[in-house]
C-alpha cells in the first residue's frame, strides 16, 4: 500500500469517528480530570480570604447584539476589557471541582452563559471542536454539537507534529454569545454558524444551527482534511467573529482578510492586508472596530455595503522573530478599548529585548504625532511576551509575562516560566503613563480576568518545584495594590496546564478555567 493510499485509509476511518457537526443529546455524567502524583505533597491552600471591596468606574458600554457583560465570549465584553461586574470567589474555604472532556485533549478555550446560567462553550480534542451546554454546578454535559475538523489537527495527525494544534486560532475558538442567547463562530469549512440550543419535551437538550453564512467565495478554502491529505490550493483559516453595534457580523482570517457579513441580505464583503498576519480576536466600540495585525494596530469602520474601510493605520515595534509565549511575531493581544468613552485602545509590541505595552487615541480626527500616548517597556531584558490580553477598567491596563511557554510539554517535570504582572495606568491628562505595581506570579498562558465586583485579579498560576510536581493555581491578586491574597489548588499534571485557555467568572461566583483535558471550576464554600 502506498504512503497516499495508507493516508486515505486513516483518514476515512478517522472521519468516520470525528464526524461532521453532528448534533444531539449525550449522557450528564460528570468526569473529573485525574491528578498526577504528587498532589498531596503541594500546599492544597495559601493565605487568607479576602473582604469583598468593588471598584469604582463604570462598567463597559452593553453592546446591543451579544449577550449581557459578563456572559458573552473570551474577553467578556465588545471592547475586550476581561472584567465581570459581579463577584468571583473570595478564598472562603474555596473548592476545585473539574471535567474532563477527551481522553486526549478537550480543552474548553471560551466559556459563555446564557439566561440561565448555562455554560455554552467550545472545547477542542484530538477528533475536533465540540460546542457544549454545562450544568454551571456540576459541569456535567448536557448537550453537544461536533464541528467539523480543524486542518490544523490533521496536519498535526498525519506529519506527527502537534505543535499545529497549539498555535492555531482558527476553528471556533473565537466565539461569541448573541443577545439571544445564540453562539456564532466561524468553523473550519470557512462558514459562519450561529447555534442555538433548547429543551426537548423529552427534557434533553440540543443544538440547533439557526443560520449558515457561507464565505468561501471570499476565503481561501483548499484546506487539508482527511479525504484531501494533499490540497492544491491554498487555506485561510477564519480567527474570529464579533457583531458591530449596527449588527454585522466582522471577521478576520490568518492570512490578513477583514470582512463583514449582512445577516439579513448574506451580502459577504472584505479587503485583504497583503503580507499580515491575523491570530487574535478583537474589539469593538460603537464608533469602530479595533483589529491588530502582526505589523499594525487598525482602526476600522464599514462602508455603506459593509465594505470594511480603514480609519487609520499605527505600525509597531515586531522584532525580528517569534519569542517563546509567542503564536506569531507580532502584538499577542486582542486590542483592549477602554477610558472615558472608549477614548483609548491598547496592545502590546514584540519588541526584541523588552516587550511594550502600547497606548493610543482612538480618534479618527487625531493626529499621527498625538495618536501615540505611551510605550511602556514591561518584565526583564530578554525575557517578556505575551500572548493574552490585556485587562483594562478605568485608565488601568493590567498585563502577565508569557515568556517561556510553548505547550504543554513545556512545563513538565516541575518547571516555570519566569513570570511577572504588572499595572499601568494612563495618567488623567493623557500625557503618558506610570507603573503603578509589580508582581512575581507566574501566569504561564491563561487569559487573566478581573472582578469589579471585589476588586480581585485572578491568575491561573505555576511555580517551579524541585520534586518535579507539576500543581497549578487559581491564584488571586489586589488590583489596588499588586498583592497576592490567596491560592487555591486546581489539580497537578499537564491535564491542568491551562495552554492559553481563559479563566472566566460565572455569574455565580465560580472562577471557571479552561484546562488541557477540559474544565475545571473554583468556587467559594458556601
Amino acid at each position: 500500500m502506498s504512503r497516499r493510499t495508507l493516508h486515505r485509509a486513516l483518514g476515512l476511518a478517522l472521519a468516520l469517528v470525528a464526524g461532521t457537526a453532528v448534533a444531539g443529546p449525550v449522557p450528564a455524567q460528570a468526569d473529573p480530570i485525574p491528578e498526577a502524583p504528587g498532589h498531596r505533597l503541594v500546599d492544597a491552600y495559601t493565605g487568607a480570604p479576602a473582604v469583598a471591596r468593588p471598584l469604582p468606574g463604570a462598567q463597559p458600554p452593553q453592546h446591543p447584539y451579544l449577550a449581557p457583560n459578563g456572559r458573552s465570549g473570551m474577553h467578556a465584553d465588545g471592547w475586550g476589557s476581561a472584567t465581570y461586574p459581579w463577584s468571583g470567589p473570595l478564598g472562603a474555604h474555596p473548592q476545585a471541582d473539574s471535567e474532563r472532556m477527551a481522553l486526549l485533549g478537550g480543552e474548553c478555550a471560551n466559556v459563555t452563559f446564557d439566561r440561565a446560567g448555562r455554560i455554552v462553550t467550545v472545547c477542542g480534542t484530538f477528533t475536533g471542536f465540540l460546542v457544549k451546554l454545562l450544568d454551571p454546578r456540576t459541569l456535567a454535559t448536557l448537550a453537544e454539537y461536533r464541528l467539523p475538523q480543524r486542518p490544523s489537527t490533521v496536519e498535526a495527525i498525519t506529519r506527527l507534529d502537534f505543535s499545529r494544534i497549539f498555535k492555531d486560532t482558527s476553528g471556533g475558538a473565537y466565539s461569541y454569545l448573541d443577545d439571544q442567547d445564540r453562539l456564532v463562530l466561524a468553523d473550519s469549512r470557512q462558514h459562519i454558524v450561529r447555534l442555538a440550543h433548547r429543551q426537548q419535551p423529552d427534557g434533553d437538550w440540543e443544538f440547533t444551527v439557526t443560520d449558515d453564512w457561507d464565505l468561501t467565495a471570499r476565503v481561501p478554502h483548499d484546506c487539508v482534511t482527511w479525504t484531501n491529505l494533499y490540497p492544491t490550493g491554498t487555506c485561510d483559516p477564519v480567527t474570529s467573529v464579533m457583531p458591530d453595534w449596527r449588527g454585522r457580523i466582522w471577521w478576520v482570517t490568518r492570512q490578513g482578510r477583514v470582512g463583514t457579513v449582512d445577516p439579513g441580505s448574506g451580502r459577504v464583503r472584505s479587503i485583504r492586508l497583503d503580507g499580515e498576519e491575523i491570530q487574535n480576536s478583537f474589539s469593538v466600540a460603537a464608533d469602530g472596530v479595533s483589529i491588530v495585525s502582526d505589523h499594525a494596530l487598525y482602526e476600522f469602520t464599514a462602508a455603506a455595503d459593509g465594505t470594511p474601510a480603514v480609519v487609520w493605520r499605527q505600525t509597531y515595534d515586531r522584532g525580528t522573530g517569534t519569542k517563546p509565549g509567542s503564536v506569531n511575531q507580532g502584538s499577542g493581544t486582542t486590542p483592549d478599548i477602554f477610558g472615558d468613552g472608549g477614548r483609548y485602545v491598547a496592545i502590546t509590541d514584540n519588541a526584541d529585548d523588552r516587550m511594550h505595552v502600547l497606548v493610543y487615541r482612538r480618534g479618527a480626527g487625531v493626529t499621527a504625532d498625538r495618536r501615540p500616548v505611551c510605550e511602556v517597556p514591561v518584565f526583564r531584558s530578554g525575557a517578556s511576551t505575551t500572548d493574552n490580553s490585556l485587562i483594562s477598567w478605568g485608565d488601568s491596563l493590567v498585563v502577565e509575562n508569557n515568556y517561556g511557554y510553548g505547550n504543554v510539554t513545556s512545563l513538565t517535570f516541575g518547571r516555570s516560566v519566569v513570570g511577572g504582572v504588572t499595572r499601568i495606568d494612563v495618567r488623567p491628562d493623557g500625557s503618558g503613563c506610570d507603573t503603578v505595581w509589580e508582581s512575581a506570579e507566574r501566569s504561564p498562558s491563561v487569559v487573566p480576568k478581573l472582578s469589579t465586583g471585589n476588586g480581585l485579579l485572578y491568575l491561573y498560576t505555576k511555580d517551579p518545584d524541585p520534586l518535579g510536581i507539576d500543581a497549578w493555581y487559581l491564584t488571586a491578586v489586589d488590583f489596588r495594590t499588586g498583592r497576592t491574597r490567596w491560592k487555591q489548588l486546581v489539580g497537578t499534571g499537564a491535564g491542568y496546564d491551562n495552554n492559553w485557555a481563559p479563566i472566566t467568572l460565572g455569574p455565580d461566583g465560580t472562577a471557571y478555567v479552561g484546562v488541557f483535558n477540559g474544565l475545571a471550576a473554583v468556587r467559594d464554600d458556601g
